[in-house]
């Protein structure tokens, strides 16, 4: 599957006010499921000794589909396709370890 394809099926489970107008509750959704993830791998830290067996990473693959869900839904409200967005990292990575600044801070480096 690429990446426009499953943002357009994602689109048909879009369930929230104003669909189509709507960046804030994407982003607000996006943060949670982020946190989700960072919440399992902390309590994988904490109870399994840092040990990501088949279970734990099972559980994050998933919350890894919902951060997913919630870019592709921002994506939408923004006017952009995933795959353009995907692209766009990656010139902006390639160009910064061409420079020999993939390392640092800031948006501009």
């Amino acid at each position: 599957m690429n990446l426009n394809h499953y943002q357009l099926k994602s689109k048909k489970t879009a369930l929230y006010p104003n669909v189509g107008n709507n960046p804030i509750y994407p982003t607000l959704g996006l943060a949670g499921e982020a946190g989700e993830v960072a919440d399992k791998v902390k309590k994988i830290l904490r109870d399994n000794n840092g040990v990501f067996d088949s279970l734990a990473k099972e559980a994050i693959k998933l919350e890894l589909g919902d951060v997913l869900w919630y870019i592709a839904q921002l994506s939408t409200e923004l006017g952009f396709e995933l795959e353009d967005v995907a692209q766009a990292n990656l010139d902006k990575l390639t160009k910064r370890a061409s420079e020999g600044k993939l390392t640092g801070s800031g948006d501009n480096r």
